[in-house]
C-alpha cells in the first residue's frame, strides 16, 4: 500500500492521472474535465431541482454524489470535489450569494484600506468542515477507482470577487486597490493565501491526491502587475502546501503570463484554449507537465469533429510524458453528454501507446 493510499484502506490502481502529474510514461493520455459535474449532466439537474448550489455544498453526501456522478457516466480518470471556490470568503463578511441566473454575487464588496483593515483571519476549520468531509466519503466510494483532485481558488481570484462584488469585464475596483493601497491589496492577499493552504492541506488530509488552483481570472493582468502584486503571495502560498501531491496551477487568458506562473509554483501547469498546446508547454518549460487544452465550445460540435481537434491537441503533445488532456476551461452548460462521453472515448482510444 502507498503513502495515498492509507486513507482509503485500498491500493489505488496504476493511475495514469497521477503518473502523468509527475511527467511519467503512462499507458495512454489521461484525461478529467473542469466542471465534469455540472448542469449538462441530467443527473445533476435533477439535484439541483431539489436542492439550492449551496445547499449541494454545504452537505456531505449531496456534494459527494455529485462527484462521482461523472466518474460514473463518463469513465475519467480523476474525479473533482464539487465545492465552490468562494466557499472560504463566506466567514469574511461580505454577503456571499449564489443568485438564479447571475452565479455569485457580493453584496458587500472590499474596496477601501478600511475596509481590508477591519477584515480577520478565517477559521478554515470552523468554516468548512463539510468539505472536508465530502472529500473523505468521496475517497471511500471510489473505492481506488481514481485518484480524487481537492481545489481551490487561487488569492487574486478570489480577492478580486471580493473587491469587484462578482465576476467583472475589467477589474478596474481590483486594479485601483492594488495600485493606490498596496499594502491594503498585500493584507487581503495574505489572509487569503494563509486561508487558502489550510484549505488546500485540509482536503488532502482528509483523502484527496492532487490539488487544483484555479486562478481563472489572473489573465486580466499583465506580466509586471503579475510580477509585482501576485507572484510574491503566490509562492508562499505554493511553500505552504503539503508536500507530495501533484499540485496544478491553472489560469485563463494567461499565455503571457506562463513563465511567471512556472516560477510562482505548480508541478502541473493548466493550459487555456487561447494558446497551442506546444508552444504553451514550451513556454511554461518541459520540466513540468501539462493540462490542457481543449476550446469547450469543441464539444458543441459533431464528434467527427471532436475527433480533429482532440487529434491536435495529442499531437502537439507529441507523447511527451507529462500531458493530462482537459479542456481549456470548464464544460459548457449547452454540451451534449454524449459528446463528453466521445470526448473520453477518443483521448483513450487515440493516445494508447
Amino acid at each position: 500500500m502507498g503513502a495515498d493510499d492509507k486513507l482509503s484502506g485500498v491500493t489505488t490502481p496504476d493511475a495514469p492521472f497521477l503518473h502523468a502529474a509527475r511527467r511519467e510514461p503512462t499507458p495512454y493520455t489521461p484525461v478529467w474535465l473542469m466542471r465534469q459535474a455540472g448542469r449538462y449532466l441530467p443527473e445533476y439537474r435533477a439535484l439541483r431541482e431539489r436542492h439550492g448550489f449551496l445547499e449541494l455544498c454545504k452537505h456531505p453526501d449531496a456534494a459527494a454524489e455529485v462527484t462521482l456522478q461523472p466518474v460514473e457516466r463518463l469513465g475519467v480518470d480523476a474525479a473533482i470535489l464539487f465545492a465552490d471556490i468562494l466557499l472560504l470568503v463566506e466567514p469574511l463578511g461580505v454577503g456571499l450569494e449564489f443568485t438564479k441566473g447571475e452565479g455569485p454575487v457580493i453584496r458587500r464588496p472590499v474596496r477601501t484600506e478600511a475596509q481590508v483593515a477591519g477584515l480577520t483571519p478565517i477559521d478554515v476549520e470552523a468554516a468548512v468542515p463539510f468539505v472536508f468531509e465530502a472529500a473523505r466519503r468521496v475517497r471511500a466510494a471510489l473505492g481506488g477507482r481514481v485518484p480524487l483532485i481537492g481545489f481551490a481558488g487561487a488569492p487574486f481570484t478570489v480577492a478580486s470577487y471580493v473587491v469587484e462584488g462578482g465576476p467583472s469585464r475589467d477589474y478596474l475596483h481590483t486594479k485601483r486597490l492594488m495600485y493606490e493601497a498596496p499594502e491594503a491589496w498585500s493584507r487581503l492577499m495574505a489572509i487569503l493565501v494563509d486561508a487558502t493552504a489550510r484549505y488546500l492541506n485540509g482536503q488532502l488530509a482528509a483523502g484527496a491526491q492532487a490539488v487544483q488552483l484555479f486562478d481563472s481570472w489572473v489573465g486580466v493582468l499583465g506580466p509586471e502587475d503579475y510580477r509585482a502584486f501576485v507572484l510574491p503571495h503566490m509562492r508562499e502560498l505554493f511553500r505552504a502546501l503539503a508536500p507530495g501531491a501533484p499540485v496544478i496551477h491553472f489560469g485563463t487568458g494567461t499565455a503571457a503570463l506562463l513563465p511567471l506562473m512556472r516560477a510562482a509554483g505548480g508541478d502541473v501547469i493548466g493550459l487555456d484554449w487561447r494558446v497551442d498546446l506546444d508552444a504553451g508547454w514550451a513556454a511554461a518549460g518541459h520540466d513540468r507537465a501539462v493540462q490542457g487544452n481543449l476550446d469547450p465550445a469543441v464539444l458543441l460540435a459533431r464528434p467527427a469533429y471532436i475527433r480533429q481537434r482532440v487529434k491536435d491537441v495529442l499531437d502537439r503533445a507529441g507523447g511527451r510524458p507529462g500531458h493530462i488532456f482537459n479542456l481549456g476551461h470548464g464544460v459548457l452548460q449547452q454540451t451534449p453528454v454524449e459528446h463528453v462521453q466521445a470526448l473520453v472515448e477518443l483521448v483513450h482510444e487515440m493516445s494508447a501507446r
